[in-house]
């Protein structure tokens, strides 16, 4: 079965909100295993909302419309759900009561409007809603027309996921399909999108029992989302779980996650295993690759820490880098990017020293060192590797292309 989800309101169409509620939804229908097919955002505007209901009916087995069940004026899901249905509307008094119950204990007098949250669709199961005044609306559409499922669900989230947990799940189960949805996420480092798709859509091409979507990630990263169905999650998992090994198999160590960690996740695991520890000298990416090694839990293990050196005195100061190096080569040097490796591994004395100088732009570059060249160095006792590459982007892109090669060097040290 598929599913179309209806974000409903006019704020969701400006910069200022965002839809969270369909991410739930999507988790909760795939578990289900239900597919989403469609996620529409829709208006506070009657012909809108109605057209796109009558839509979400042609082409999807469930709908599900969220927000627009309050007592305003421009909540409108109930009617306009109604009207593309081809069924009434009445009012349940018993609602009523219990609305005008609720805010007598408060001490507060409801006002008429809200007697609108009590009407109710022809047909339609009424889920109560514990944690808010709007309860939401369950239809099992089974006529002439066709079979379908249409949720009515509140907005707010936490109304949304305690309404759909105890009252839509359940329903939603004796009505669907057995079947099952199986995921997998490999994520491979420092490969362009399209040099990953020209070497894995030979492997994947002819399986059609798995759903391949390859999309790239943070600069540096490109991740490869593996999806089946079978009647059995077993099923599901093993045609995933094949698929995936085929392209491990073709990209070797360039797969540095195969179930969703992040490349500063998979270094803490290498360095905490081997019990190593690391520390960072950075120039043009200013603190980054810090910032994203300490986002670990647990990271003070193998983290000794490092320090930002933008000024040229403070890279003498604080990584013991050579005054005369610097006037020699210039700070945007391998020379430099090496000797900031060194310097800060034997001040922290860590096993591990990363040394990383650039031009970050937008300003600064020259013919010779354009925006975009950076030296990443690694070393420990027995050898120090600099990189040298030229990163596209702007200023942000090019600091996390610099952070994520240093994490991949010294992934790929420890492996």
């Amino acid at each position: 079965m598929n599913a179309e989800i209806i974000a409903i309101g006019s704020e969701l169409l400006t910069p200022f909100r965002q839809d969270t509620d369909s991410l739930y939804l999507t988790q909760k229908l795939n578990e289900l295993g239900v597919e989403i097919s469609f996620k529409t955002l829709v208006g506070d505007r009657r012909a809108d909302l109605t057209l796109a209901i009558q839509i979400a009916l042609s082409r999807a087995d469930i709908v599900i419309l969220v927000g627009g069940l309050g007592p305003t004026e421009d909540d409108l899901t109930r009617e306009c759900a109604a009207e593309a249905l081809g069924r009434h509307l009445h009012r349940d008094q018993r609602i009523v009561q219990e609305l005008r119950a609720r805010f007598a204990a408060r001490g507060w007098k409801m006002s008429e409007n809200n007697e609108r949250q009590g009407d109710v669709i022809d047909g339609a199961e009424v889920m109560p809603n514990a944690r808010g005044s709007a309860p939401g609306q369950f239809i099992h559409v089974h006529d002439a027309g066709g079979e379908a499922i249409v949720l009515l669900l509140p907005g707010p989230p936490h109304e949304l996921m305690g309404m759909f947990e105890e009252q839509a799940l359940f329903r939603l189960r004796r009505l669907t399909p057995a079947n099952h949805i199986a995921t997998r996420e490999l994520k491979i480092a420092m490969i362009g999108e399209s040099a990953v798709d020209k070497r894995a859509a030979a492997i994947y091409k002819p399986r059609t029992d798995v759903e391949t979507t390859i999309l790239a990630g943070t600069p540096g990263e490109v991740q490869l989302h593996l999806r089946a169905q079978a009647e059995t999650l077993e099923a599901a998992q093993k045609k995933v779980d094949s698929l995936a090994e085929a392209l491990e198999d073709e990209f070797d160590d360039a797969v540095f996650s195969s179930k969703g960690e992040s490349l500063e996740q998979i270094v803490g695991y290498f360095l905490g295993m081997r019990g190593a520890t690391l520390a960072v000298a950075e120039s043009c990416s200013g603190g980054l690759l810090a910032e994203r090694i300490t986002s670990v839990p647990g990271s003070s293990r193998y983290f000794v820490g490092g320090a930002v050196v933008y000024d040229n005195a403070i890279k003498t100061t604080l990584a013991d880098v050579p005054p005369q190096l610097i006037e020699q080569h210039g700070a945007v040097s391998e020379q430099v990017a090496r000797a900031l490796a060194e310097g800060i591994r034997n001040r922290c004395k860590a096993t591990f020293g990363i040394g990383i100088t650039g031009v970050a732009g937008p300003g600064g570059g020259t013919d010779q060192k354009p925006v975009g060249l950076v030296y990443v160095a690694l070393a420990d006792d027995k050898k120090t590797e600099v990189v040298e590459r030229k990163y596209p982007g702007d200023r942000d892109r090019i600091r996390h292309w610099a952070t994520q090669q240093a994490l991949d060097m010294v992934r790929r040290r420890l492996m």
